[in-house]
């Protein structure tokens, strides 16, 4: 079995706020360094993200990805790696838990890695490391600073998102 890595946080909004940015893939671009591009390829029965494309650039580790999501409840995510230019597994997912009545949420994060190039399990492990706090502060940041409410740039009333307003051919 492959081994993982994990951290959690605490933010200081509800579960429904935090997950509410969680799955607004449209927006990742905008509060995720490495997430250049994203793009929902196909929803479930209750409309929710069920495949999702996403363009990274972090550097040295450039990758055009689809994740097959699975939606648990309303406090939790997982996700599995369908198709990677540089990964051979991806394997993840988000658990929130209330506190103080719903007024805060634990956020856990738990994220399994391979690379189709050789790397030590250390580094690996380091990376997978990396890439959860940078992804569980940018949530906190992005939840408690309220740029979750506001409309995407270029949305129209808010309700249509910046896909209306993109060029043909590009994603948002």
């Amino acid at each position: 079995m492959a081994e993982h890595t994990r951290s959690s946080i605490t933010i200081e909004a509800a579960p429904a706020a935090v997950m509410g940015v969680i799955a607004d893939f449209d927006r990742y671009p905008e509060w995720t360094g490495e997430v250049k591009q994203a793009e929902v390829l196909a929803t479930d029965d209750a409309g929710r993200a069920a495949q999702v494309r996403l363009v990274l650039d972090a550097g040295a580790i450039k990758d055009d990805h689809t994740l097959a999501y699975e939606w648990v409840g309303a406090d939790e995510v997982r996700w599995s790696l369908v198709k990677s230019q540089m990964l051979r597994t991806l394997d993840g997912s988000y658990a929130l838990r209330p506190l103080d009545g719903g007024s805060r949420t634990e956020v856990t994060y738990q994220l399994t890695v391979d690379v189709k190039i050789p790397m030590l399990g250390m580094i690996k492990r380091k990376a997978e490391k990396v890439i959860i706090d940078r992804a569980l502060a940018g949530l906190k940041q992005r939840v408690e600073s309220g740029d979750a409410d506001r409309p995407a740039p270029g949305a129209a009333d808010g309700a249509e998102g910046a896909a209306a307003d993109a060029e043909p051919g590009t994603s948002v």
